[in-house]
C-alpha cells in the first residue's frame, strides 16, 4: 500500500522563514524543512496499480503557475483542543482552483470527492492533548507575511508514518503552465 497526497513545496526562502518562527509551544511537534508543504488533496492508502493510475490522471491537470504570499497563522482544533498550528496563504482563489482540478482528476479515477472545505495552509506543528497553550504563538505571529512567491509545479508525495512523525517523498512532479 502507498499512502499518498498531492501538494506544493514553497521555495527555500519561505521554508527558512517558517522554520525561523517555530518554537514557544510546549509539546508541539514542529515540522522540519522536508515536511513543509501545501496540501492540495490527501489521497490516503492505495494499492500500486491505483497509485499508477492516479499519477497518470494528475499529468492531465492543466493549470497556470500560482503566485501567493504567507498571510498570518492559525490553528486547527479537534474537540475543543488545538491539534495543529499553520501558516496561512493569500490569495486563496488560485490554490482553491488548483485543488478543484486535482480533486476532479482523482474522482475520475474512482476516488470519492474531497468532502472537507479547502483552506490553503502550511502545517507548522502537530499537537496532542499534552501540548501547551498556543495563544502567545498565535499573537506573536499574527502578522506573518512574505513577499509573493511563485509555485510552478505540484507534486505527488508518498507519506511514510514513523516514530518521529511522517516523512514525505516526492514521487512525481507536474508542471503548472498556462
Amino acid at each position: 500500500m502507498h499512502r499518498l497526497f498531492v501538494g506544493l513545496r514553497p521555495p527555500r526562502p519561505i521554508r527558512a522563514q517558517l522554520l525561523g518562527l517555530m518554537g514557544g509551544v510546549t509539546g508541539a511537534r514542529w515540522q522540519d524543512d522536508a515536511q513543509l508543504h501545501i496540501t492540495l488533496r490527501f489521497i490516503g492508502e492505495v494499492e500500486r496499480p491505483i497509485a499508477e493510475d492516479l499519477a497518470i490522471a494528475l499529468s492531465n491537470v492543466h493549470y497556470p503557475p500560482i503566485e501567493v504570499a504567507l498571510d498570518g497563522v492559525g490553528q486547527f482544533d479537534s474537540r475543543g483542543r488545538p491539534n495543529a498550528l499553520w501558516a496561512g496563504l493569500r490569495p486563496h482563489d488560485a490554490l482553491a482552483g488548483l485543488h478543484r482540478k486535482v480533486d476532479q482528476a482523482l474522482v475520475r479515477c474512482g476516488l470519492p470527492p474531497e468532502g472537507r472545505a479547502y483552506l490553503p495552509h502550511i502545517t507548522l506543528a502537530r499537537m496532542n492533548a499534552s501540548a501547551g497553550a498556543t495563544d502567545r504563538f498565535l499573537e506573536t505571529h499574527a502578522g506573518l507575511a512574505s513577499p509573493p512567491f511563485a509555485l510552478d509545479h505540484f507534486l505527488l508525495f508518498e507519506s511514510t508514518l514513523g516514530r518521529e512523525g511522517a516523512s514525505y517523498e516526492a514521487i512525481e512532479r507536474y508542471p503548472l503552465r498556462g
